[in-house]
C-alpha cells in the first residue's frame, strides 16, 4: 500500500464520491414515481402498474449490482473506468425520459410485459447505470483508501433515496407538470454522468492496475462468506422486498393506486436501511423482535379490513418493524469491504426475488390477494431462523409467533375463499362472486374487498336495480328523467352489468372494460349482458384509450363507473379526458360519474371541469335507509354526479329534488394529464385530510407563483 493510499481521504475526494452516490441515489428513486405516474393511465390506473414497475426497478438493480461485482473483480481499474464512461455517454442518447405513445396498449397485450418493455426502452440504460453507482463507487472508495470502511456511504445513498421519495408528493408532484419533471430529471442525469466519469477517472489513476481478484491477494486476509450466509442474505433481502410490495398492493387495491401510497411504504423500507447501515446501535434485537412478535399477528388479523384509520398506521408500523429486523440482521452479518460487491449482489438478488414473487408470480398463481398473509407468516418463520443467534428463548418466541401469525393469516384467507363461487385473478386484480340468502337471494361481484355490483337471483327481480343503482340514486334519477325513445348509453367499467336494470327494449349499451376476467364473470355468473332487454356490446381495453381511438359514438349518456381500488382512476378526471367524453356525446347528452368512495372527494374536481366546458355539475347523494326492522337491503348510500348542458333535463323533478348544483371553487385548479393535486381531495370519514389552513396556504403559494418557471399554465392564476 502506498503512502497516498494509506492516508485518510481528502475532503475534496470524499465529497466527490459522496456527491456522486447521493445524486445517483436521488435520481434512482425520483425516476420511479415520475415514470410510473406517466404510464399509470395507460393501464387503467391499476395497482399492479406500480408492482410491475417495482419488478423492473429491482431486476435492473440486480443487473446493476451484478455489473458492479463483475467489473470490480474482473477488470483492471482503467478498463473498468473506460467501460463505465462509454456506457454513461451512450445512456445520454435515451434522454429525455418521456414514454413514447407507441407503447400505449390496445387491450390485446399482456400488460406486465408491455410495461417492462416500455420501461426498458425509456429508462433502461440510465436506470441500470444509476443502480451500479452505490456498490461501484464504494468499491472505488475502498480501493483508493483501503483502510476506510465504505458502508456508511450505503446509508448515505438510502438517505438520498428517501429524500427523493418524500420530495415527490410534497414538493414536486403538486407544482411541476409531468413533462417538466421528465426534462428536469434528464438534465440532472447529465450532471450525474459527468460526476461519475470524474470519479471513475480518479479511481483509475489511483488504482493498482489489476482486477480486484488479483489485488485481493495482497489485501489483509478476511473470512470469505460461505454459501449458507449468502443464502441468508438473499432470504432476508427478499423478505423485506416481499413485505414492501405486499403492503403497498394491499393499500392500493383497497384505497387507490396513487403515488403517495407507493411512496409511503417505500420510504419506510428505505428508512430501515438507513438506520441499520448507519450505526449498529439503531437496531437492537431486544426492541424490534418483541415488536415484531406483537405486530405480525395483528397485521395478519387485519388483512381483510377496509378501515383506513386502523389499517394504515398498523401496516406502516408493522412494515417498518419487519424491515428493521430483516435489514438489521443483514447489517450485523455484512462482510469485509473486499466482499462488499458480493454482499450487495445477494441483496439485489433477494430484492428481485421478492419483487418477482409479488409482482409477477402472485397475480398469475394465486386466486386472491393472499400474498400479504403468506408474507407475514413467512417473515415470522425467517426471523425465527435468525433467532438462533440470540438463544433458545428467542427461538421459542419465534415458533409461537410464527404459529399465531400463520393461524391469523389463514383466517384472513378463508374470508376470501369461504363463500366464493368463482375466483379469478390477473394483472388487474382479484375478483370473485359470492351468493347471499339474506335478506333475499343475491349474487355479488367483489374486486378485492370492494363490491362492484350484483344481481337478485329470483327470476322476477333479476333485472331490478340494486347496490349503487337505487331508484333514488343519481343513476336512478337520471334514467327516470330521460325523454322517451331508444337511448344509446356508454359505460366505462362493466362490473356485474347492474346498470342494465335501467335498460329498455331498443336501447344500446356499450361497455368499456379493461379486465377480460370481469367480462367472463359478467357473462357466466350474471344475466344482465346475455338476457337483458337492451342490445349490449363490450370493448376490451382502458376506457379512455378506447374512446380516444373510436369515432364519435353519439351517446345520450356516458357513465363513468370504473374504479381502481375504492376510487375512480385519476386519468378519467382531467381536462383532456373530458374533451374525449364530450366528443362522444349527442347535443344535450349527459356524463354521470360514480363518486361513491371512502377516501377521495372528486366533487370539486368535476365541478371545475364542468365549468370549464360550460356544463353544470349536480351532485346526487342518496342516503338509503335500512328497512324498518333493521334488516339489510341491497341498496347502498351513494354519491353520483350528473354533468350536462341540458337545462331541461336538470329541471326534471327527480333531479331537481334530489340534486345539488356544484359550484366551482375559485381556489381549486383544473386537473390535467400533467397536473393534479390529490392531497386537496383526500378524505377520511367525510373530512378532507389536508386542514383548511394548509389548503389556503397552498393556494396562496400558487397565487404567489412559487417556482413560477416550473408551473404549468393551467395552475397559474
Amino acid at each position: 500500500m502506498t503512502t497516498a493510499e494509506a492516508a485518510p481521504p481528502r475532503q475534496s475526494t470524499l465529497l466527490l464520491y459522496a456527491g456522486t452516490i447521493f445524486l445517483s441515489a436521488f435520481l434512482l428513486f425520483l425516476v420511479q414515481p415520475i415514470i410510473a405516474k406517466q404510464i399509470l393511465p395507460w393501464f387503467g390506473g391499476s395497482a399492479a402498474v406500480w408492482a410491475t414497475c417495482m419488478v423492473f426497478f429491482q431486476v435492473t438493480l440486480l443487473a446493476g449490482y451484478a455489473y458492479a461485482d463483475w467489473t470490480t473483480r474482473r477488470l483492471a481499474p482503467r478498463q473498468q473506468a473506460l467501460l463505465h464512461g462509454v456506457l454513461l455517454v451512450a445512456s445520454l442518447l435515451l434522454l429525455p425520459i418521456v414514454p413514447g405513445a407507441v407503447w400505449k396498449p390496445t387491450g390485446a397485450e399482456n400488460p406486465s410485459w408491455q410495461i417492462l418493455g416500455l420501461l426498458a426502452a425509456t429508462i433502461g440504460l440510465p436506470y441500470l447505470l444509476l443502480s451500479t453507482t452505490t456498490p461501484l463507487v464504494q468499491a472505488w472508495f475502498a480501493r483508493r483508501h483501503q483502510h476506510a470502511m465504505p458502508y456508511r456511504l450505503f446509508a448515505l445513498s438510502n438517505l438520498a433515496s428517501l429524500l427523493a421519495l418524500l420530495a415527490y408528493p410534497f414538493a414536486i408532484e403538486p407544482w411541476v407538470t409531468a413533462r417538466i419533471q421528465s426534462w428536469t430529471w434528464s438534465a440532472c442525469y447529465v450532471a450525474f454522468a459527468g460526476l461519475c466519469i470524474w470519479a471513475a477517472a480518479g479511481s483509475a489513476r489511483a488504482g493498482t492496475g489489476a482486477p480486484a481478484v488479483e489485488a485481493a491477494k495482497d489485501a489483509p486476509t478476511a473470512t470469505k462468506p460461505g454459501v449458507a450466509l449468502q443464502l441468508e442474505w438473499l432470504a432476508l433481502a427478499a423478505m423485506g422486498s416481499f413485505m414492501l410490495l405486499a403492503v403497498t398492493n394491499h393499500l392500493c387495491q383497497n384505497i387507490a393506486s396513487i403515488p403517495f401510497l407507493w411512496i409511503a411504504p417505500l420510504s419506510i423500507y428505505l428508512a430501515s436501511f438507513i438506520f441499520c447501515f448507519d450505526q449498529p446501535r439503531w437496531y437492537q434485537r431486544w426492541v424490534f423482535w418483541p415488536l415484531a412478535a406483537v405486530l405480525l399477528p395483528l397485521m395478519a388479523r387485519e388483512a381483510s379490513s377496509l378501515e383506513l384509520m386502523q389499517v394504515a398506521p398498523l401496516y406502516a408500523g408493522g412494515l417498518f418493524v419487519c424491515c428493521m429486523c430483516c435489514h438489521g440482521e443483514l447489517a450485523r452479518s455484512k462482510p469485509a469491504p473486499q466482499f462488499l460487491t458480493t454482499f450487495y449482489l445477494m441483496l439485489s438478488i433477494g430484492g428481485a426475488v421478492g419483487g418477482l414473487l409479488v409482482g409477477f408470480a402472485a397475480p398469475y398463481l394465486l386466486r386472491g390477494f393472499f400474498e400479504i398473509s403468506i408474507g407475514l407468516a413467512a417473515c415470522a418463520a425467517l426471523l425465527t431462523v435468525c433467532a438462533r443467534r440470540a438463544g433458545w428463548w428467542a427461538v421459542v418466541l419465534g415458533v409461537a409467533v410464527t404459529g399465531g401469525t400463520a393461524w391469523k393469516a389463514w383466517e384472513a384467507v378463508k374470508v376470501q375463499i369461504a363463500d366464493a363461487r368463482e375466483m379469478r385473478r390477473n394483472f388487474y386484480g382479484a375478483i370473485r362472486t359470492t351468493d347471499s340468502s339474506a335478506p333475499e337471494p343475491f349474487r355479488s361481484l367483489m374486486h378485492g374487498e370492494i363490491l362492484h355490483g350484483g344481481q337478485f337471483l329470483e327470476l322476477e327481480k333479476r333485472f331490478s336495480a340494486n347496490t349503487y343503482f337505487a331508484p333514488t340514486s343519481g343513476f336512478g334519477r337520471l334514467f327516470a328523467s330521460l325523454p322517451a325513445g331508444p337511448r344509446k348509453v356508454g359505460v366505462v367499467g362493466l362490473g356485474a352489468g347492474s346498470i342494465i336494470a335501467y335498460a329498455r327494449k331498443g336501447d344500446e349499451f356499450r361497455f368499456y372494460e379493461i379486465n377480460p376476467q370481469v367480462l367472463e364473470l359478467a357473462r357466466s355468473e350474471f344475466t344482465f349482458l346475455t338476457q337483458g332487454p337492451a342490445k349490449t356490446e363490450v370493448a376490451l381495453g382502458d376506457g379512455r384509450l378506447s374512446l380516444e381511438r373510436e369515432p364519435s359514438q353519439q351517446f345520450d349518456v356516458l357513465a363513468l363507473d370504473a374504479f381502481s381500488g375504492d376510487a375512480i382512476p385519476l386519468h378519467l378526471l382531467t381536462r383532456e379526458a373530458f374533451a374525449i367524453y364530450l366528443k362522444h356525446l349527442k347535443p344535450g347528452g349527459v356524463i354521470i360519474l360514480q363518486a361513491t368512495n371512502r377516501y377521495v372527494n372528486i366533487a370539486p374536481v368535476v365541478a371545475k371541469l364542468a365549468a370549464e366546458h360550460g356544463l353544470t355539475a349536480v351532485l346526487v347523494s342518496d342516503d338509503v335507509e335500512s328497512d324498518p326492522d333493521g334488516t339489510e337491503t341491497w341498496f347502498y348510500e351513494t354519491d353520483q354526479i350528473i354533468v350536462t348542458a341540458n337545462k331541461a333535463l336538470l329541471d326534471a323533478p327527480k333531479i331537481r329534488e334530489g340534486g345539488k348544483v356544484l359550484k366551482p371553487r375559485p381556489d381549486f385548479h383544473v386537473w390535467t394529464d400533467d397536473y393534479n393535486n390529490l392531497f386537496r381531495v383526500l378524505k377520511i370519514g367525510g373530512d378532507t385530510v389536508i386542514p383548511e389552513w394548509l389548503s389556503r396556504m397552498l393556494d396562496w403559494l400558487i397565487r404567489r407563483k412559487l417556482h413560477r418557471p416550473l408551473l404549468s399554465p393551467e395552475i397559474r392564476p
